[in-house]
């Protein structure tokens, strides 16, 4: 399971105003922490981007790539913003991402294509409403294939998403098990070895105590790698959540173990 830093928010302050000033260094500083924490890509989440998201998308990813060559998953539902940072990004390019929702098929997922690189499928209805249980879920995963397929993206580009669930939600708890049971099933159902992303600090969205959202992200991203997780998406800077996820990785590997590959 490799992880990817979630830290380059616009909501934070400091991004909008490194984004109003035209002011990389707290993005440079930001990103160069990531790496330095053993992050293996950056999502660079600039929300919609809605005045001149042309302009703000390449700021955003020159400022980024200026301090690493890591791979980046653009984060953006606008599909004008996305497309500026294809355009501006030389490095390898992740889309994050897709979905049922008529105009993420429409203007997001051919641009997989345009592009020849990887895209994130989220399970989700085409209103964003969040699937119940397995079956359903299993059933958008099924359409999100047909729908890529349809557009020209090959099958080995997709990489889906389940939607970690908060646990605040009525059935926070039994939704994140079966995203569990999702990643676990998925390469039988479909028959070849999709790869998998979370997000995992969606679980502890609106926790107000710092040791129990930590305690509840180590357990679960423990969970994730053993079900089969590839990638997850995680405050790289919380380095207990990191070790727990580092230590986890290592109990899934079906190899020779050492002391040495703890993380210390």
């Amino acid at each position: 399971m490799k992880l990817i830093a979630d830290n380059l928010r616009i909501t934070k302050t400091d991004m909008q105003g490194a984004l109003k000033n035209r002011d990389s260094k707290p993005i440079k500083e930001l990103v160069k922490l990531c790496v330095a924490k053993g992050s293996c890509a950056i999502d660079v989440n600039t929300g919609p981007l809605g005045k001149s998201p042309e302009e703000d998308m390449a700021f955003f990813i020159e400022s980024v790539e200026s301090v690493t060559d890591l791979p980046l998953l653009i984060d953006t539902s606008n599909p004008v913003a996305m497309k500026a940072g294809l355009k501006a990004a030389n490095n390898h390019v992740i889309i994050n991402g897709f979905s049922l929702e008529p105009r993420k098929l429409e203007k997001i997922l051919p641009l997989a294509k345009e592009y020849d690189v990887d895209i994130i499928g989220f399970l989700l209805y085409p209103d964003s409403r969040v699937p119940k249980d397995e079956v359903q879920r299993f059933e958008i995963v099924l359409e999100l294939f047909e729908q890529a397929q349809a557009a020209g993206v090959s099958k080995e580009r997709i990489i889906i998403d389940p939607i970690v669930p908060p646990l605040a939600w009525e059935d926070g708890i039994v939704q994140a098990r079966s995203v569990l049971n999702v990643i676990r099933t998925l390469p039988d159902l479909l028959g070849f070895e999709v790869r998998t992303i979370g997000g995992v600090s969606n679980l502890t969205t609106g926790a107000g105590d710092k040791e129990k959202k930590n305690l509840m992200e180590q357990s679960y991203v423990a969970m994730l790698a053993a079900a089969g997780l590839d990638y997850a998406l995680l405050d790289i800077l919380n380095g207990e959540v990191v070790a727990a996820a580092g230590a986890a990785g290592i109990l899934a590997k079906e190899e020779l173990f050492s002391w040495g590959m703890v993380p210390g």
